[in-house]
Parts: structure tokens; sequence; C-alpha cells
């Protein structure tokens, strides 16, 4: 019954000091208008016990389609959903009131209150998030994360033929990271934000905010954004920003996507960073070499062992690590050596980058420079130092800073293309994707298969699949001719202009 349903989600909200209690009629009565509902009879009582939330916000949803409120479309459904859960949000400032209030407690104390807040009002879609299907591959490198992605919804052909029709922009918001984004309504080409709060802050000296990620990859993902449209570049001030983050928030790590296309797996037209809670393979491994710059003689500086080439410099002085950042970036930058295929520039055009990661770990601050390089060629015309074709039936999209540090992002598409790899080894009826046949066709003849063993056989051979993925996009090959190459690298900014020698490995 409609009027229980009603009911409930204004007393969970009156329960969980959401909703003011001077404020229960007024959400009440919004409630009924959203939904397209005249009256309501007072005389029912709320559950006992409460049922789930979002199961009532389901039933709402229904009800407004049934009543033609709205029209059974995934974005219609998603915006009525949004504006729903809005009644029992914050409005911004009291948001970012509790959460600087809670600031002065800990860092963790606030970012627990707004990320439980991002949870309980679904913006952080945590019902779509539970779909994904994620496993590990260990490896001597540690143990790499493999997501299929299930939680973005797929639009129905009813939906994707209204959008070819409808505007793709208003202009307004500019992107998806504007921070006009925040309780703005939607519409089919631009998802529901009604439900969606800002943290403001400061990050060197300009106005930035914090976000939780709607379809989160790992615990507590978020987003800074900067307050300002302006595209993504790694520069000096990139380098300050982040450690300015993590000195501000100590228990989480944050990064940056390169800033060039092919090796930047994000939105380049807005300045933004990604972190969160959660501790990576990468963050946990070793350094092979070690190496000391003269100029910031505070900075501990290696090779990391790693599938892709990663610098890594830690330092209680951010100032010297930020020097030596930033010489690192510089030298890259311009650096070219076409014994391994590194062009620094073509006909104008810049190819070398980094994506940067920045931790606090035992009270010392860590960056970690990924060299990147988006050069294309005849035979990887979709990139040089991108998956190449023989893994693209498992990964072919950019690799960004997520997978970078050792969690794949795969396709949704694979869900139903494994299960029928997985028919196939068994000699089972299938449909095979032609693009798993060789790749299938090498797990028979190389692995005994059984029903009991034929899944955990395929996620360890996705895994691999992961793994050569991430060798692909490193500059540096591990080889003898790639850790060389590596080391010419590192002495090209090991020495002073003098000659004198700057820097040397351990």
């Amino acid at each position: 019954m409609i009027d229980q349903s009603v009911t409930d989600f204004i007393q969970i909200g009156y329960q969980n000091q959401e909703i003011h209690p001077l404020d229960v009629l007024l959400k009440q009565n919004q409630l009924l208008a959203m939904i397209g509902k005249q009256a309501l009879d007072t005389d029912i009582k709320a559950s006992m016990p409460l049922p789930n939330r979002l199961e009532i916000l389901d039933t709402l949803v229904d009800y407004a389609i049934q009543e033609n409120v709205i029209k059974d479309l995934e974005s219609e459904r998603d915006i009525l959903s949004a504006k729903i859960m809005n009644l029992i949000t914050p409005l911004p400032s009291e948001v970012n009131w509790k959460f600087w209030d809670l600031y002065q407690e800990s860092p963790k104390s606030a970012t627990n209150y707004f990320y439980h807040l991002s949870r309980e009002n679904d913006y952080i879609k945590t019902r779509a998030i539970e779909k994904n299907i994620e496993f590990t591959k260990s490896t001597i490198y540690g143990d790499l994360e493999i997501t299929i992605n299930l939680s973005k919804p797929e639009k129905d052909p009813k939906q994707i033929a209204l959008a070819k029709t409808a505007p793709t922009s208003f202009g307004y918001p500019t992107c998806l990271l504007c921070m006009e984004n925040e309780g703005y309504e939607g519409h089919i080409n631009h998802p529901a934000r009604s439900n969606h709060r800002i943290v403001r802050l400061t990050l060197n000296q300009e106005n930035w905010g914090l976000q939780y990620s709607p379809y989160a990859y790992y615990e507590e993902h978020c987003i800074f954004l900067s307050q300002e449209h302006k595209p993504m570049k790694l520069e000096k001030a990139t380098f300050e920003k982040l450690l300015n983050i993590v000195e501000q928030f100590p228990h989480y790590f944050v990064g940056s996507n390169a800033d060039l296309p092919i090796v930047g797996g994000s939105i380049l037209s807005h300045d933004h960073y990604q972190g969160g809670q959660h501790t990576f393979a990468m963050a946990n491994a070793a350094t092979e070499y070690s190496f000391t710059l003269k100029d910031t003689p505070s900075v501990e500086a290696g090779i990391v062992k790693w599938p892709m080439s990663v610098i890594r410099l830690r330092s209680a002085n951010q100032t010297e690590l930020i020097t030596a950042a930033n010489l690192i970036l510089d030298q890259w930058r311009l650096y070219s050596d076409k014994s391994v295929d590194i062009l620094a520039q073509t006909n104008g055009e810049l190819h070398n980058t980094i994506t940067p990661i920045a931790r606090y770990k035992e009270k010392k601050y860590e960056l970690d420079l990924v060299l990147r390089n988006n050069r294309t060629s005849q035979q990887y015309p979709e990139g040089i130092f991108h998956p190449h074709p023989d893994v693209q039936h498992i990964k072919k999209e950019n690799i960004g800073l997520i997978e970078v540090m050792g969690l794949a992002i795969l396709p949704p598409r694979l869900k139903k293309e494994l299960v029928e790899v997985e028919h196939y080894l068994l000699d089972e009826p299938h449909q095979l994707d032609t693009s798993h046949q060789d790749w299938a066709n090498e797990l028979k003849r190389t692995k005994k298969i059984t029903t009991e063993t034929v899944g955990t056989i395929i996620e360890d051979a996705v895994g691999s699949i992961f793994l050569r993925v991430l060798e692909d996009a490193g500059v540096y090959k591990q080889t003898d001719e790639g850790k060389a190459a590596f080391k010419r690298f590192i002495n090209s900014f090991a020495h002073s202009k003098g000659g004198e020698k700057n820097g040397h490995f351990k």
C-alpha cells in the first residue's frame, strides 16, 4: 500500500534525525506531490520494524510510473529517485558546516560523516556496486584486483532512441565534474544530481571541492575537483595540491590521471583528482633500485618493482619532495630514447607525461610517479604503450589512474562472454565470441579443465591478461634492456650541468 510506503519513508528520515520534527509535514507533502498523490491516510502507523529504505524508494517510484507522473525510463526513474532522496539530504551549507566541525575532531570523523551521508541518501549507488564481479590475481608484484564493472546501468533501447533526439548539452553544467551539478535535476543525457553534495575546501589557495564517486570502484572512492572548469595539467602546482590533500586527509591516498589522451583515463577537460581509503598493490610494492639527489637530500628515491615504470619519492619535507618531483617531470617531458620507442615529441606534439599518486605513510609524504607516453605507430595505432591487440578481447580501454595502481576495471560485456568461454572449455553448447577464440584454445591446450576448476582457471587467466595490459602500458619493459634504459633516464637528471655527479644508484 502506497500510503504505508510514504509513512515509512518519512518515519525513517525522522528516526535517523534527517528530518526535523517541525519539518515532517512539509517533507511528507513534498513527497506526495513528487509521486502524484493528492492525499494520505494519516491513520496508518509506521511499520515495525521499518523496511529497507531503498526498497521503499523503488515502491514510490513505481507508483509515480503507475500514475503517469514519469515514464518508465531509467533516466526518469533516477531523476525522481534523486529528488525523493533529496528530501532527507541536508543543504550544502549544513553539510559543509558539519563536515568541518567534525574535522576539528579528526579528518577521519569528517570523511566518515560525509561518506555515510552519500551512501544513505543513495548518491553512492550501493546496490548497483554490489553487482560488480570481483576477484584477485596473485603475481610477483602483489595481488592485482580485477573488477568486471556492472554497476553503471545500460540504457534500454527506448532511452537510447530518445537520447539521440534530445539535446546533448544545454551548456549547463559545463561537464559532469562542475560544481553546478550539485542539486541539478538532470535529464536524459545528464545524470540526476538532486541529492548530490560537495564539501568545499582550499588547495594551494584555490577553491576546490570533495565529493564521492556514485559508482565507486574501491573503499571511499572520492573525487577532488576544481571549482573552476579548466583542463587538467601536470605541473609543479599539481604536486603541491596532491600533498596538500594528504596533509589535510592523511588517511586517504590521492592521485591524478595523466594529462594527455590515450594515457589519460578520465575527463581531461576538468582539473580533478581521485582518492580514497584503499591500499592498492602498487602502494605495497618494494623499491628495487635507490638513488639520491643532490639538491633534495631529504628525499628517498627509487624505482618501484612494478609492471609499469614507477619512481617513488619519500620525504617528511614537502618542499624538497615537490622540487624532486618537478625535476623528474621536467626531465621526462623532454626525454627521448629511440632504442625503446620513447620519443618526447613528434611534429611539435608532446608525448611524455606522468600519473602521480600521493600518500602519507610512516610519518613521511610519498609520491609515486608513473612514467607515461601516448605515442602511436603504424603497428600500434591505438598507442604503443596501450593494451596491445592480443589482450584487447579482455581490455582495450585506456589505462587510467586506478588501473595503474593495480585494480582492473573491465567492461560489463565480459560477464556474458566469459560464461560462453566456460561453456566452450567444458565442451558444452556455446556462443563463443570470436575475439576469445585463440585465448580459449590456448587454455584448452594448457590446462586441465573440469566443472570444479573452470571458473578459477578463467579468473586466473583474466588476471594474467591484466598483468600483460600493465606491462604493455609500461614505457620500460621488465627486461634487461628495459631496466637498463630506465636507469639511463635516471642518470639523465642525476648529474649537474657542470658534469658533477648529482645522484647515484645504490
